[in-house]
């Protein structure tokens, strides 16, 4: 089965869009995707969402199901500023020789 591509920004305003549309979860806010280094299936996650005036067993039931049914119709795409920053985190992450 053949998904979608769209950006970070894309994904997350469809992602929030489909939260908000949950029962109870009409205040919450997603600040962003996250990608997910995997070679097939869903390629992101939703990492936080700010609750607003929103329950939290409201929002992880909203979570699931979006991330369910939003995963099996879009993917993340690579674009070229989430290539900087997942660079400049693994280099960050590397332990140098000299600082052990």
């Amino acid at each position: 089965m053949t998904t979608i591509g769209k950006t970070r920004a894309e994904l997350t305003r469809l992602v929030e869009d489909a939260i908000r549309a949950q029962p109870g979860c009409e205040t919450a806010c997603v600040p962003s995707v996250q990608a997910v280094d995997v070679r097939s299936g869903r390629n992101w996650e939703i990492p936080h969402v700010v609750l607003g005036d929103s329950l939290i067993s409201d929002i992880d039931r909203a979570v699931m199901s979006v991330q369910r049914r939003l995963g099996r119709e879009f993917h993340l795409t690579v674009d070229p500023e989430s290539r900087e920053s997942a660079s400049e985190t693994a280099d960050a992450a590397r332990i140098h020789p000299e600082q052990s």
